[in-house]
């Protein structure tokens, strides 16, 4: 690859082949973009558990792993040191972690604290009998954890934008969670999320909701901010003073994060969306919801989640089956909506590079 796949003026550039959405080489060269930085839990997860498995940290890098709250958060393998047993197979509320195959013992930071039958083994325990601990983050409530050595997040940035909402105070609604299975290539679903192009033709419930003359695209070193303006009398955020967006009318923040992380914030909360990539042509969406306020959620852009949801899939499902046409291959972008899309594309083409 040169690195210049994708033309970096969106003028003149044209969109990923479209053998990025149906080759099994291209899906298996992606792959490790998720070893990078990955959206784990929100604290209030573990307010009632100390120990929550990531199931979809093991479907997106092969990794199970635990995260655990004990004198302080940590990330740890979720595999026995002995002989590969998962160690905790549902979220929990224990002091210690014990293995149910032998009984191996580990305490709540993942240090090995007993083992029977192994009074004769010479060199026992050895580090390599702790769990492994992976690299944790947390910013602004939300954890996030990565495979291998990662850039560092912009996350001072995005605070000074995003702070006043306090979203580490926010409450976990588990009747939010989906878990959608889509036909259609994990990039056709960011694609899809990082344009309002569609807005106007795909989804008339929020358009009702959105001013689609004042959606703006943000593009930074790590993702795209999309903000959503409300309608006149529509429900929006309230702005402190000093705020960058002090005096518009916000509806909705849409923060994506790469490869697959999407925080949509309204005025209700935070629901979280993380893309899952499945096969060449199917992927996962996960969802969680993180509540501020319960009475604003049936109001403005926040309140049509599934109905949009349901239309996102079908469109993409749509043009998943276009991909294997003998005479498209590319096509172009918008320079005025779709420079999420284009800065997607180019961080895709450095990371092949």
């Amino acid at each position: 690859m040169s690195g210049e796949m994708i033309h970096p003026d969106i003028r003149m550039a044209q969109t990923l082949p479209s053998r990025f959405y149906t080759a099994p080489e291209e899906f298996k060269r992606l792959k490790g973009a998720f070893n990078g930085w990955q959206f784990v839990a929100h604290a209030a997860e573990l307010e009632a558990n100390t120990v929550l498995p990531v199931g979809h940290m093991e479907a997106m890098t092969g990794e199970p792993i635990l995260l655990v709250k004990g004198e302080d958060t940590r990330c740890l393998s979720n595999i026995c040191t002995h002989r590969g047993m998962r160690l905790v197979p549902e979220p929990c509320a224990k002091s210690t972690l014990q293995c149910r195959y032998h009984g191996r013992t580990f305490d709540l930071d993942g240090t090995l604290r007993h083992m029977p039958e192994f009074e004769q083994a010479i060199g026992f325990p050895s580090k390599a009998d702790h769990l492994h601990r992976f690299p944790l983050q947390r910013w602004m409530g939300l954890y996030f954890t990565a495979m291998e050595d990662a850039p560092l997040l912009p996350w001072d940035m995005l605070e000074k934008r995003l702070g006043f909402l306090t979203p580490e105070a926010f409450t976990y609604d588990p009747s939010r969670d989906r878990d959608h299975t889509v036909e259609a290539n994990w990039m056709l679903y960011v694609d899809n999320y990082l344009e309002g192009f569609h807005i106007p033709y795909v989804h008339p419930e929020l358009n009702q909701a959105l001013d689609y003359a004042g959606y703006e695209t943000e593009t930074f070193e790590g993702g795209v901010l999309q903000l959503g303006k409300a309608v006149e009398g529509d429900v929006m955020f309230d702005l402190p003073p000093g705020h960058p967006d002090e005096g518009q009318a916000i509806a909705a923040y849409y923060l994506w994060l790469f490869p697959n992380m999407m925080f949509n914030f309204y005025p209700w909360g935070l629901s979280v969306n993380i893309v899952i990539p499945v096969s060449p042509t199917t992927c996962r969406v996960l969802y969680r919801g993180y509540v501020r306020d319960d009475e604003l959620a049936l109001q403005g852009a926040g309140s049509v989640l599934d109905t949009v949801e349901h239309q996102d899939q079908w469109v993409i499902e749509e043009v998943q089956k276009s991909m294997a046409s003998t005479v498209y291959d590319r096509g172009r972008y918008s320079p005025t909506r779709e420079q999420g899309v284009h800065h997607f594309h180019r961080m895709i083409d450095r990371f092949l590079s």
